[in-house]
């Protein structure tokens, strides 16, 4: 008899969050899937095409049974952005009462909303399973930093939810050794808290002799950055480190390449105009995660930022990972242990967060070194991936897990 995992995630296939590998090998390796998620609209806003309240509610992917519970979509606002959040919590509190759905385990992939875990603790404890809650989003601190709210009632009121939902799972994962001590300063005992770092879906690899429209293949030093363009991205220090090195250094080489989309894109393409950095940036639009490797085998090295905050400095992005695995020279704007991570593994350079001048410094020391150095440097960055993040290592500890609990 298959094992049976209930994955709650707010977030799901088409979107693409790393979630959807997990569960995709979890059916190779034997185990029945089923995931409650909610209609995508993420990032966009609105619902995908052929998505919608009465539209393809349910259905199979790769194996993986999907549930999608109506949700309001986050639109461009936080107003909408909250109710976003509370429709997914209310229709998950209406299916688990009358779902006859009854599986092993349940496992919560939480990235933002922390709410999105409710549905998944109550159905926990309606069953008597195991729970296990894999936390990507450091909550109260992710929404003071992200909103800007300060208001102590809401936080502490969020602070109660958190509490609430953690005192009721069996285990909590995290992405960062950071993000433990964080938890357990909320009354979680050590023992229950665990480093389970991401790794990168396999297409995440690096390739030769591959040929972009988008990228010119021309003597320039390709700075590509992949992924979501929102605020918590901290981008708006490119332009500005552009116009540093137009000025401090005349006979540069570097274009940065921004591949995506996403709410701060716009605001970004507005600020390199008035800047007159365009001549030094490249936007392409939003591509398929597969496609990816492809931008980043023409490209000489990769880009990776944050804005400046605590919550920052104990958060290692899943964009780590991807670029480790692809086997990139990193140039990093971060602190604390996405920092770490690539000085310690010789992946690349990294300068303090909001630093516009060693950040300036970084690109074109990076720019001038030889191809074999910058080859060795990618080598590097793909052998701390391998040994760090190896995607079956990953996995067999989490089956360890479910055998445990069981």
């Amino acid at each position: 008899m298959k094992k049976h995992i209930l994955v709650i995630s707010q977030y799901f296939y088409p979107e693409q969050f790393r979630i959807n590998d997990i569960c995709i090998e979890w059916i190779k390796r034997g185990y029945k899937v089923t995931v409650i998620t909610g209609i995508p609209n993420y990032p966009e806003g609105r619902y995908y095409l052929d998505y919608g309240v009465f539209k393809k509610r349910k259905e199979v992917y790769n194996g993986i049974e999907i549930v999608r519970l109506p949700l309001i979509p986050r639109g461009n606002n936080s107003v909408m952005l909250a109710l976003n959040y509370f429709s997914f919590v209310v229709s998950g509190l209406f299916w688990n009462l009358f779902t006859k759905l009854d599986p092993d385990y349940v496992f919560i992939f939480e990235v933002s909303p922390m709410s999105q875990a409710l549905p998944g603790v109550w159905h926990a404890k309606k069953r008597n399973i195991p729970c296990f809650l894999y936390v990507q989003d450091l909550w109260p601190e992710n929404v003071e930093i992200i909103t800007g709210i300060k208001n102590k009632f809401i936080i502490n009121s969020i602070g109660k939810m958190v509490d609430y939902i953690y005192k009721r799972t069996t285990k909590i994962f995290t992405t960062s050794n950071s993000f433990i001590k964080a938890i357990e300063n909320r009354g979680v005992p050590k023992q229950k808290i665990e480093y389970w770092p991401q790794y990168a879906e396999g297409f995440y690899q690096p390739l030769s002799n591959c040929y972009v429209d988008e990228i010119p293949l021309d003597d320039m030093f390709n700075i590509t950055f992949a992924g979501n363009i929102g605020y918590a991205q901290g981008l708006d220090i490119l332009p500005h480190v552009a116009k540093r090195i137009q000025e401090n250094y005349k006979n540069n080489n570097v274009r940065f390449n921004i591949i995506g989309g996403g709410r701060y894109k716009s605001d970004l393409e507005e600020l390199v105009f008035q800047m007159e950095v365009d001549n030094m940036f490249n936007f392409i639009p939003k591509q398929k995660p597969e496609k990816i490797p492809e931008f980043l085998s023409v490209s000489d090295a990769a880009f990776l930022c944050l804005t400046e905050s605590k919550l920052f400095e104990m958060t290692i992005p899943a964009k780590l990972q991807t670029y480790m695995a692809c086997g990139m020279p990193i140039i990093g704007s971060a602190d604390g242990e996405t920092s770490n991570i690539i000085k310690s593994s010789g992946a690349g350079v990294c300068s303090p967060t909001g630093d516009i001048e060693n950040l300036a410094e970084n690109i074109i020391y990076l720019s001038r070194i030889g191809k074999d150095e910058l080859i060795q440097i990618g080598s590097k960055s793909k052998k701390y991936y391998d040994f760090h993040f190896n995607k079956d290592n990953l996995l067999e500890s989490m089956d360890q897990h479910f055998m445990l609990n069981h």
